[in-house]
C-alpha cells in the first residue's frame, strides 16, 4: 500500500494505541475462509493490535492459531437464533427464520457481537453492502437515541495546519442519500464522536452549505440543542477549523473527497458506519488484504472508545 506521509502516520499512531491497549477486542470476520481476510486477520494478531474471530464453514480449521467458527456446528448457534427471535420476531420472523439466520455466516458473526461474544464485526468483502448492512443492522441495531445510521471516511491531506494534524473525518460518504436536517444533525453527532475515537482530538464540525441554506442551518441549530458545548460551524469559513466535515448529500460528499484524493493528494480509508449500537462495517467486495488490515484497525479502536464498550 503506497500512502502518504500523513496517512502512514495515522496508521503508525492508531497501531501503537492498539498495542498498548488491553484487553484486546474481539473483532469478528464473517468472511473467514477469504484469503484475503485471513491473510489480513494473520497479520492484525501478529502485530497485536487486536483478536480475529474467523467464521467459517471448513470443518478442519488451520494450524495458525486464529480462533474460529462453523455456525454448522457450533453449539452457540441455538442461542443466536434465539435472541434473533426475541429480536426480530415482533416484525414477523418466525423461529425458521431465526435458525436460518444463525446459520448464514453473515448473520452468526453480527449475532456474535449482539450478545457480547465478540465486540465488533467487519464484513462485506464477499457480499454486497446492502446484505452486509441488514445483518448488522438486524442483529446488533443502532445505538440508542440514533435514528440515522451513516458512514465516514478518515481523510488524511498532507496541510497538518488543517483538521486534527491535516486528519479530517469526512461524512456521510455512503448511506444517507439526501439527508434531512434531522438526519444532519445524526450524521454530525456521530462524526464528532469519531473524530475524538480516530484522533484523540477536540471535534470541530462543519457543516458544508447545501443548496437550501435553512436546511444547514436548522441542522446547526438542532446540533446545538443536542449538544451546546460542541463547536460547529456553517457558511464558507465551515471547515477552516473543522475537523468533522459534515456534506450536504451523497453526492457532493463524494465528489469532494474523491477530489481532495485525487488532486490534493489525500488518502482516504473508509467508508465505516458510525451511530451502530456496537462496531459492524462493511468493506468493499473489491478490498486488498491492506484495506482489511486498516478497517480492521479502526473497527477495533471503535470498539475501545465509549461508542463500543
Amino acid at each position: 500500500m503506497h500512502l502518504s506521509t500523513p496517512a502512514a502516520d495515522f496508521l503508525r499512531r492508531v497501531e501503537i494505541r492498539l498495542q498498548d491497549l488491553r484487553p484486546k477486542k474481539r473483532i469478528v470476520f464473517p468472511e473467514g475462509d477469504d484469503p484475503r481476510v485471513l491473510q489480513a486477520a494473520v497479520r492484525l494478531a501478529g502485530n497485536d493490535l487486536l483478536e480475529p474471530v474467523l467464521i467459517t464453514r471448513k470443518q478442519d480449521a488451520p494450524a495458525d492459531g486464529l480462533r474460529r467458527h462453523n455456525p454448522e456446528t457450533d453449539p452457540a448457534t441455538q442461542k443466536y437464533a434465539d435472541f434473533y427471535l426475541k429480536r426480530r420476531g415482533h416484525r414477523g420472523a418466525t423461529a425458521r427464520d431465526a435458525q436460518e439466520a444463525a446459520r448464514r455466516p453473515l448473520d452468526f458473526a453480527a449475532l456474535m457481537v449482539a450478545t457480547g461474544d465478540a465486540d465488533g464485526f467487519l464484513g462485506g468483502a464477499a457480499n454486497s453492502t446492502a446484505v452486509t448492512v441488514r445483518a448488522a443492522l438486524h442483529a446488533i441495531g443502532a445505538q440508542k437515541g440514533v435514528k440515522t445510521v451513516s458512514s465516514f471516511f478518515v481523510l488524511c491531506t498532507p496541510n497538518e495546519q488543517a483538521g486534527c494534524r491535516g486528519l479530517f473525518i469526512a461524512a456521510d460518504c455512503a448511506v444517507v442519500i439526501d439527508p434531512t436536517p434531522n438526519e444532519l444533525a445524526d450524521i454530525a453527532l456521530m462524526a464528532a464522536g469519531s473524530a475524538h475515537m480516530a484522533f484523540e482530538c477536540e471535534p470541530v464540525v462543519g457543516l458544508l452549505p447545501a443548496s437550501d441554506p435553512e436546511r444547514t442551518e436548522q441542522a446547526a441549530r438542532i446540533i446545538r440543542s443536542r449538544a451546546p458545548h460542541l463547536d460547529v460551524r456553517t457558511g464558507e469559513d465551515s471547515i477552516y477549523r473543522a475537523n468533522a466535515i459534515v456534506f450536504p448529500d451523497l453526492n457532493s460528499a463524494n465528489i469532494v473527497y474523491k477530489l481532495v484524493e485525487w488532486l490534493g493528494g489525500a488518502s482516504a480509508f473508509g467508508p465505516m458506519l458510525q451511530g451502530m449500537n456496537k462496531p459492524a462495517n462493511d468493506l468493499s467486495r473489491a478490498a486488498t488484504p491492506d484495506d482489511i488490515y486498516v478497517t480492521g484497525m479502526i473497527t477495533a479502536l471503535q470498539a475501545h472508545s465509549e461508542v463500543g464498550s
